[in-house]
């Protein structure tokens, strides 16, 4: 019989929802003790979010350069996951592992590259509705 199958874990309704909630909050909590990249994105979006309510011209503006920013985020938690998993399978260096974390690294680096360009494009539009 697999963990999965436990009774412990299958829950149902609120409890589910809850425990669910509860999981996520440890995940996060987990991901800032941990994960260096993860405080300073964070760091970043703290430092970006009164500049966001400035250069955002309606509520999906505001939603747009705020997700693009929380995206950065949840990439980064799909790449430490990735990480983890790998360094509790071998410490030593393995070339399918070190793929993998390329891989999670690029994911990362391609997200932040849309979040500066959407910020980018944004401000600009800024600028130009200001000088207009």
């Amino acid at each position: 019989m697999s963990s999965i199958d436990n009774k412990k874990w299958k829950t149902q309704g609120f409890t589910h929802f809850k425990n669910a909630f509860l999981w996520s909050l440890e995940g996060l909590a987990a991901a800032f003790k941990h994960e260096a990249a993860f405080r300073h994105e964070l760091a970043v979006i703290l430092g970006l979010s009164p500049i966001a309510l400035w250069l955002s011209h309606s509520l999906l503006d505001l939603v747009l350069l705020i997700g693009v920013l929380v995206l950065v985020l949840v990439i980064e938690l799909l790449n430490s996951a990735i990480e983890a998993l790998a360094d509790v399978q071998t410490t030593a260096f393995n070339p399918g592992i070190k793929l993998a974390k390329d891989y999670g690294s690029a994911a990362t680096m391609l997200t932040m590259v849309l979040a500066g360009a959407t910020w980018l494009a944004m401000l600009l539009t800024r600028l130009q509705d200001a000088t207009a």
